[in-house]
Formats: structure tokens, sequence, C-alpha cells
């Protein structure tokens, strides 16, 4: 091996890997250095653990010559055999190294050996990456040499693996922030927080499309049923939504109970108003239908739902607001405050989706003039709208 190839690999690891400009461009960099030390490396794996509501872990698998295959898993990972006859478990679960000779017959209790020896792997070695916050993820490395990883190759391996997991850790801790932003915030929002707007009054305007609904009868479900299982049946009911907002172009900013408060954001060009609210309103009508095809058994019963969903377009004020250090990232302004009224109207007429005057008249086409109502707050009375084909019997 080349002691100095290794040196500046190690500082270089030090130094963060600075010349690599993504986490899978920071993977293949580093098993390159790694080869042309004379480390003797065929496959190597990265496997770091995340919070995030649906995936498990990530993974970043190098082979020479090939691009840095980036994976992730579900937390139906947990439940795999798979994963409980890993290498990789003994290294989470207790942070200690493994080593699987493939010519030695106490490895065959790891069925992933079987599959390395069919690409021609000698020898495979995990090793922890632990974290400064107690976290150990992990690490796996293979070599086709004969008669597998010598002592000195070994040693350079648990040797670099150190500062390995400093820049892991960091660039994992980077994923994990914006995830989590994403999470609770929505994509756009956490975008602009990651990006420093992050104080108190920081807010610009936007001109958007705006969806408010709420769940019909949520009060007296949440009265008779246990609050366990209104939880599930929130969690469903928002699943027949959220996916259609942003398959759509939406991001939803917030829960309130059994409402939620989406945007569509419209751009400043000819045309594209049209645009964004006719997605609009194909997320709705996607909606209605997972909603009316939405069960769920109760007992000997089985509940069915209806929601109701306005609709309408304006310039919002969209950023931080609230009180000290606590703040909520979201939108207001008279369009939010209508579209608030407008949904309360979707209810009094029993119908699913409404819009507005001025949503109706971007979006032509298939609605219904349901006359004008007096709207809280607002001097003026608001003309609605409500889609031709659904009249209030059905909804």
């Amino acid at each position: 091996m080349n002691a100095a190839e290794l040196q500046n690999l190690n500082d270089w690891l030090i130094d963060g890997g600075r010349s690599a400009t993504s986490p899978t461009g920071f993977m293949a960099e580093c098993c390159e250095q790694m080869v042309a030390a004379g480390l003797p490396l065929w496959r190597v794996g990265v496997f770091v653990r995340t919070l995030h509501p649906e995936i498990y872990g990530r993974s970043f698998i190098w082979k020479p010559g090939a691009e840095v295959e980036l994976g992730s898993v579900d937390y139906h990972i947990l439940e795999s055999p798979d994963f409980h006859t890993s290498p990789l478990i003994i290294v989470f679960r207790q942070g200690l190294e493994v080593r699987a000779r493939v010519d030695d017959p106490a490895s065959r209790r790891f069925p992933i050996i079987e599959e390395l020896r069919a690409e021609g792997v000698t020898d495979y070695v995990a090793l922890p990456l632990p974290f400064i916050g107690g976290t150990v993820n992990a690490s796996s490395w293979t070599t086709r040499q004969p008669g597998g990883f010598t002592e000195e190759q070994l040693a350079a391996l648990r040797s670099l693996a150190k500062p390995l997991a400093r820049v892991v850790e960091i660039l994992s801790l980077s994923r994990m922030a914006a995830s989590l932003l994403d999470t609770y915030v929505g994509n756009s929002a956490g975008e602009r927080i990651m990006g420093g707007q992050i104080r108190r009054g920081h807010t610009e305007t936007m001109n958007a499309a705006i969806w408010l609904s709420d769940l019909r009868g949520f009060t007296a479900l949440s009265d008779r049923l246990p609050a366990e299982t209104v939880v599930d049946i929130l969690n469903r009911y928002f699943d027949c939504q959220v996916s259609a907002i942003k398959n759509h172009g939406g991001e939803v900013l917030k829960y309130m109970g059994d409402g939620l408060l989406a945007v569509f954001p419209i751009d400043e060009y000819v045309g594209d108003e049209q645009q964004v609210c006719s997605r609009v309103l194909e997320a709705a009508h996607e909606s209605r239908a997972s909603v009316a095809n939405l069960n769920y058994p109760v007992g000997d019963a089985v509940e069915r739902f209806r929601f109701g969903v306005a609709l309408h377009v304006g310039r919002i004020l969209y950023g931080n607001i609230g009180g000290g250090n606590r703040l909520d990232f979201t939108c207001i302004g008279p369009a939010v405050n209508l579209a608030a009224r407008l949904e309360k109207i979707a209810s009094q007429t029993r119908r699913t989706i409404v819009a507005s005057e001025g949503f109706a008249g971007i979006c032509r086409g298939g609605w219904s003039d349901l006359g004008e109502f007096p709207v809280a707050g607002f001097a003026k009375a608001a003309r609605v709208f409500g889609l031709a084909d659904e009249t209030s019997a059905a909804a």
C-alpha cells in the first residue's frame, strides 16, 4: 500500500471531503482514493439510519467503474429475515466489527456471503461508523483479492473508518435537517428555512391557488370512537389528499385537526394561472374519489366519509409568524381568510368542492353558480361556484 496516498486520504476526510459536491460524489471519490492507495476494494457499502416517517435508512453502494447506487428501505425491513441474518445488525446493535471470509464455514450463517461468493468475493468486513450522539451506523467492505484482506489492509480500513464516520455524520445531519423540515413544514418552506429565512417577520408575498378542506362530521366521529381509531382515520383521510396535492404541484402547509391547508404557487407569467388552477381542480377530483372509496371497519359497522374543499386564488403573505423564538412557517392574508369562509359554505350547501368566483373564472367550465353568500369579516358578499356534476344531495 502507498502510505503517502493513505495519509492524503486521511487528511482529505478530516478536511470534510470538500472537493466532493454531493453525498454520492463523496462516496465515489473516497473509494477511488482508497483503491489508488492500494486497498483492493470490490464492493463498498455505507448504511445510515435516518429520522423520516417512512424511510428507516439509506444505503450508498460503490463498485469499481460504476455509479454509486443510492437506495433506501422502509420500516418493514425490521420484520425482514434478511435483515436479522445480516452482519450489519450486529454492527447496528452492538457496535462491533464483523468479518466473514468466504472460505470460512462459520461465515455461512450470513446468507449474503453466498451471494458475494458468486461475485468472486473472497473477504467481507463490516465496520461500525459511530456518530458523536451515540448512534452507530455501518459500513461494509469486500475484496476479490486471493486470500482476502491482509492485516495491514484491515488496519488501514479501521483507521480510515474513524474520519469517514465524521464526514458521513455531517452529511447525514444535513440531510436529516432537510428531511425533518420537509416532513413538518413542507418542501418549499423547508428550503427557505435551510436557506436562512428564520427570523420572525421574514415573509414574502406570492400569488397562489389556495386549498382548504375538512372532514365532515369529525366532531361527532371523535366523540364516539376511541382516540387511537380517530388518529388512524385521520391519517388515512389525509393520505387521500396529500399525494394528489403533491403530485399536482401543491404543498401542504398545515394540518388543523381534520382541516388541511395547502397552496399551489403561481409564477408570474402569462397562462400559468390557468395551468395551476387546472391542476388544483384535478387534485380535488382525485381526492374526492379517494375519500369516497375510503371505508373503515369499526366493530360490525363500516364508517364512510365525506369531506369538503374550498378553492380560491389570490395573493398571500408567506413566511415566519409567531411569538419569541416559537415560529410557524405559514401563510396569511384576506385570500386565506376567504378560502376558510368558503369551506364553511361548502358545508352549508353540502357540496364537496366549491370555488370562489376568481378561481372559477380562471379555471372555466364545469361550474354551477350557487349564488352570493354573506361572508363574515368581508364587506361584500361572495359569489360561490360548485361543480356542475355534483348536487347537494350527492354530497
